[in-house]
């Protein structure tokens, strides 16, 4: 490649999930440190970075999709500058700097604080790729947060141990480690001094965060969300992704006892039978997943309740795809997330005997979909009459419109007078499939 100008403007596009999104926006952030503003928007950037996903099905055909539409597109003089970061990044590596020579620098998850380095690089003509792994080094290199929404990300914690044998997440960001408590808790501070009303608190297994205090003493995540609470001007903490093994009673018990602690759990359970749980490797039966599911409601009776769900894992029956039908009407999700089931190179389940047929995924998909989408009209439809706090995040598509989430994170929209970042009192009218209609009351007391 020839020596370039340095790129004025930049996009990030981060694909997948919540933890990518933050790894979006510290990329930003760094970026934005080397004076390159984020470009408008409907105009075309100077350097565009591609955060991928490893999770979705023909993730790596995608982003090559996405890069040829970069390089051909006929909107500005010159093709941009191209980074791929992210888990695909990680699992494809130099074959992505083979296959797509438009494509500048190639970084994974753990080595994107390198990025202002390889950029300097690249203006240089020289093309890099960064995939190392080192133990959550990135985080000591990452700018000081300045700048945030009401609602802000927060990882706390990076990597899996658990070997699910379909997933790909070991492998593209490695072992279980928590990132220091001190860390955190100037992070967070960082995050509400900036703006920030809402933390949620993020890893692959959150739950599986550790570390300890500023006394020296050992805590878990619930030692660390009774630490946040007391921030002044933090009203609301959440926290994402956990798995049932590393549910503790000082976590469960948190929930009834921290007020900014919103009643809202996301807890995969993947399937409802037990030997398809078992080739799946997850450690919890569908009994033991109810009765943890049993002591949440006991602490907190008004948690909503979220979950994931993959059908037609390599062997699964239709008598065992009845179970998973079975656990979600004992649930009764207020939220779920359902997929089927696609092999991961590399992956333990992609080789496995009896994979199931596409047509019979679809099925299964949308009668599991149809239970899952009744219970969450059915969840919204039971808070109508009732009031509740809503952190306004943005503007709605109508003037005086405003859109935010409820404790329970139910989307809300209502009209008024209002601002964002405001914590408002609404009485909802309408509790439709996917959304609240409210009416505003009062401002919340802040």
């Amino acid at each position: 490649m020839k020596p370039t100008e340095t790129p004025k403007t930049y996009r990030v596009k981060s694909f997948g999930c919540q933890m990518n999104v933050y790894d979006g926006e510290r990329m930003a952030e760094m970026l934005a440190e080397k004076g390159i503003a984020p470009a408008p928007e409907g105009e075309d950037a100077d350097l565009v970075v591609l955060n991928t996903c490893h999770i979705r099905e023909r993730a790596a055909e995608k982003i090559y999709s996405d890069i040829g539409r970069l390089t051909k597109g006929k909107t500005q003089t010159k093709p941009p500058m191209i980074a791929v970061a992210g888990c695909v990044a990680q699992a494809e590596g130099e074959e992505i700097m083979k296959r797509a020579p438009a494509v500048s620098m190639v970084v994974g998850p753990q080595a994107y604080h390198r990025l202002p380095e390889m950029l300097d690089r690249a203006v240089q003509g020289e093309r890099a790729t960064d995939t190392d792994m080192p133990p959550i080094a990135k985080f000591d290199a990452l700018p000081r947060r300045r700048k945030s929404a009401p609602t802000a990300f927060l990882t706390v914690q990076e990597g899996c141990d658990k070997f699910c044998t379909y997933c790909v997440v070991p492998y593209t960001r490695g072992a279980e480690i928590s990132r220091p408590f001190v860390d955190l808790i100037a992070e967070a501070q960082s995050l509400v001094e900036a703006g920030a009303r809402e933390i949620t608190l993020l890893g692959q297994n959150v739950n599986a965060w550790s570390g300890e205090d500023d006394k020296g003493r050992a805590i878990g995540l619930a030692g660390l969300i009774r630490a946040l609470a007391p921030i002044d001007g933090l009203e609301r903490l959440r926290y994402t992704t956990s798995h049932p093994a590393d549910m503790d009673d000082a976590l469960i018990a948190a929930h009834g006892e921290i007020e900014i602690l919103m009643p809202y759990l996301h807890l995969p359970v993947q399937s409802g039978n037990d030997r398809v749980l078992r080739a799946m490797n997850r450690s919890h039966t569908a009994e033991s997943y109810l009765k943890l599911l049993e002591r949440f409601r006991a602490a907190r009776p008004d948690i909503a309740l979220s979950g994931d769900f993959i059908v037609g894992f390599p062997g699964e029956t239709e008598a065992e795809f009845k179970d998973t039908l079975s656990i979600v009407d004992e649930v009764r999700y207020a939220q779920a997330y359902s997929f089927k089931y696609s092999p991961r190179p590399g992956t333990p389940a992609a080789t496995m005997e009896g994979q199931i047929a596409m047509e019979v995924m679809d099925e299964r998909l949308q009668r599991l979909q149809a239970r899952l989408n009744r219970d969450q009209h059915a969840f919204n439809a039971a808070t109508e009459g009732k009031t509740c706090t809503v952190l306004v995040e943005r503007k709605g598509k109508h003037p005086g419109q405003w859109l935010g989430k409820s404790p329970w994170l139910q989307s809300v929209w209502f009209e008024g007078e209002a601002a964002i970042g405001d914590l408002v009192e609404v009485e909802v009218v309408e509790g439709g499939p996917n959304s609240l209609a409210g009416r505003l009351l009062v401002a919340a007391p802040a």
